[in-house]
C-alpha cells in the first residue's frame, strides 16, 4: 500500500487546518488557534487507488504552522515530502508576497516538481469570492490554482484536492515502478 506525505504551508491565518480538517473529514475547528509546529492529519480516501490497480492509499496531511519561528523545523517537516499545498489568504495582500518564500522554501529547495505542487487561494466565509482578480508571477504563476470557499462551494475544493492526490500517487506508483524494472534489469 502506497503512503504519501502531503504537507499543508503557508502564512499564518490563511485557513489550512480549517482547510485539512475539511478535506480529510476529521473534527471541525470552530475558534481560531494557531497551528504549534505541525499537526499530521492520516486518512484514507476511497477515490484514490495505486494507478487503477485497486490498491488502497494512505495519507499523511502534514498542517503545518505559518509562523516564522518554526523556520528551523521546516527541513525535518519536508523530509520525505510526496506534495506540498500552499494554502493562502486571496484577501489579504501580504500573503500573496510571502507565496514565493513558501514556494523556494517547501518546492524548489527539496527539489520538487511542479506538479507535485497546488496552491490554494482560500476565502473566508462572508469575504466573497473574487476569483477573477488573483494574478501570480514566475514561477508561481505555472502551478494549479484552485480557489475554496467552503460556505459557497465545499465540492469543489474537495474534487481538485482528490485529483491532486490521484496525480501524486500515479507520480509515485511510475517512479516505484521503474525502480522496480531497474532492479530486475
Amino acid at each position: 500500500m502506497l503512503k504519501a506525505k502531503i504537507l499543508f504551508v503557508g502564512p499564518c491565518e490563511s485557513g489550512k487546518t480549517v482547510l485539512a480538517n475539511f478535506l480529510t473529514e476529521s473534527s471541525d475547528i470552530t475558534e481560531y488557534s494557531p497551528t504549534q509546529g505541525v499537526r499530521i492529519l492520516e486518512f484514507e480516501n476511497p477515490h484514490v487507488t495505486s494507478n487503477n490497480k485497486g490498491t488502497g492509499c494512505e495519507f499523511e496531511l502534514w498542517d503545518c504552522g505559518g509562523d516564522a519561528k518554526f523556520e528551523s523545523c521546516w527541513p525535518a517537516l519536508m523530509k520525505d515530502a510526496h506534495g506540498v499545498v500552499i494554502v493562502f489568504n486571496a484577501d489579504i495582500p501580504s500573503h500573496r508576497k510571502e507565496m514565493e518564500m513558501w514556494y523556494s522554501c517547501f518546492v524548489q529547495q527539496p527539489s520538487l516538481q511542479d506538479t507535485q505542487c497546488m496552491l490554494i487561494a482560500h476565502h473566508k466565509p462572508g469575504s466573497g469570492d473574487d476569483k477573477g482578480s488573483l494574478s501570480l508571477s514566475p514561477p508561481l504563476n505555472k502551478l494549479k490554482l484552485v480557489h475554496s470557499n467552503l460556505e459557497d462551494d465545499p465540492e469543489e475544493i474537495r474534487m481538485e484536492f482528490i485529483k491532486y492526490l490521484k496525480s501524486i500517487i500515479n507520480s509515485m506508483s511510475e517512479s516505484r515502478d521503474r525502480e522496480e524494472m531497474s532492479i530486475m534489469t
